[in-house]
Formats: C-alpha cells, structure tokens, sequence
C-alpha cells in the first residue's frame, strides 16, 4: 500500500506513522523500502524515533528497529515511548547534549535493567529506562540513563576523562569516568522535611574531580562541540 507508511521529522527525531489495517509483515517490507528510499535524505543523522498509528508489540518495535537501522544510516538513539514526561526531558537533554561528531554511532537500550544485568558498549549508549541497584552500564564513551540510576555506571571506560553521564534521576554514588571515580561529599547529620523533587543531574570531569550537578543551560553549554 502506497501510503502505509509516512516520514514526519520533529526536532531531533522521526516519527514513523504506519498504517493499521495492513499485515505486520507487509507494514515491516513497506518499512524497510521507505527508509531505503528516504536514505540519502537523512544519511548518518542521529534521532530519536517515533512509532505512531498502530499498537504494537515489544517484539514488533524492535523488528521494526532493525528494519530501519538496516535499510538506512540514521543512527537511533532513542524509541519514543507513551511517557510524554521522560520523552520530552529526553528532548531538551539531546537538544543540549550532542554526542561529539566522532561518537555519532551512539546505541540504545529500551527497558529497565535489573537481577544483576549490566551493558558494556564501546560507543555512547541511551537506556530507555532504569538502572537498578546491582545492575551497571559500562561505555568507552558518554552515558545518559533516561530512568533512575540506581546501580553503576562508568563513561570513558577506554580510558578518557573526557566523557559524562546524564540520568533523570541520579540515586547512586558507583560512578567511575575514565580513571576517576567519584567520591560523594560527606553528610552533616540528618536533615528533615520532604524529599527534594529529582531533577535531571549530570556527572562530569572538572580539573581531575568527578562531579554531579543539576542539568542547567549554562552548564550544558561547556558540552557543545
């Protein structure tokens, strides 16, 4: 079917809106041809995806993942998901946080990591999810956990202190950055009232010091390429 699927791009993604009436496997073939067709339009741009039009099933999401992946050169990020609050503090940290020219083939991993599992990649990953505690991402390159970090997480692990790591909520002190590792400032006592509301922190290298800061514009402007 001529129209079953549609391109739309929106800042720093693409949003695939398929058709709902069609058989799964001709919408994957009718998936895998637009990409192949839109190719030399996007090249080796790096986004986030959105799949729009119909529901979909874990198992179809990735088919339709590596569909697109192998009948093209983007580079995904990210899948959009349903929680439009993570997706749009996904957008304003990836707007900010570019991954520096030479580490555009970032990867990705939709789901929450837990029972002791642990990532190793040799390029900057997204996880769309938790981090939870016993569990560890480890890059050569940068991080950003788009869930709670909870477990560990060590960037520049090929040896670099030049990396970072993002997370939406930052609830773990195991973070290493290159040949750093972050040591957390000393309680005063204990402090009563409400928990502060999370806010998304970022962990990076300052003159051999690893810290961890709130995400604020100015600071994401020493980041930019």
């Amino acid at each position: 079917m001529k129209n079953s699927v549609i391109l739309k791009s929106f800042s720093s993604g693409i949003s695939v809106i398929m058709d709902d009436t069609i058989p799964f496997e001709e919408l994957l073939a009718n998936v895998a041809a637009k990409f192949r067709e839109a190719d030399g339009f996007f090249q080796d741009a790096a986004v986030a995806v959105s799949l729009e039009g119909r529901t979909l099933t874990e198992k179809q999401e990735r088919e339709i993942l590596d569909a697109i992946t192998q009948n093209s050169r983007l580079n995904v990020l990210c899948l959009m998901g349903r929680d439009e609050e993570k997706n749009i503090k996904f957008l304003g940290i990836q707007n900010n946080l570019n991954f520096q020219s030479d580490e555009n083939c970032g990867q990705f991993y939709r789901g929450t990591l837990k029972d002791g599992q642990s990532i190793e990649t040799e390029h900057s990953i997204v996880v769309l999810g938790d981090v939870l505690k016993g569990c560890s991402v480890y890059s050569a390159k940068d991080i950003v956990i788009l869930g709670n970090l909870a477990g560990e997480a060590y960037a520049g692990a090929g040896g670099s202190n030049d990396h970072f790591i993002v997370a939406l909520e930052m609830n773990t002190n195991a973070l290493r950055i290159g040949d750093l590792s972050y040591q957390a400032p000393q309680q005063r006592g204990f402090r009563w009232g409400p928990k502060p509301k999370s806010v998304p922190k970022i962990a990076y290298n300052q003159n051999g010091t690893v810290l961890i800061e709130p995400i604020t514009k100015e600071l994401l402007d020493n980041f930019m390429p």
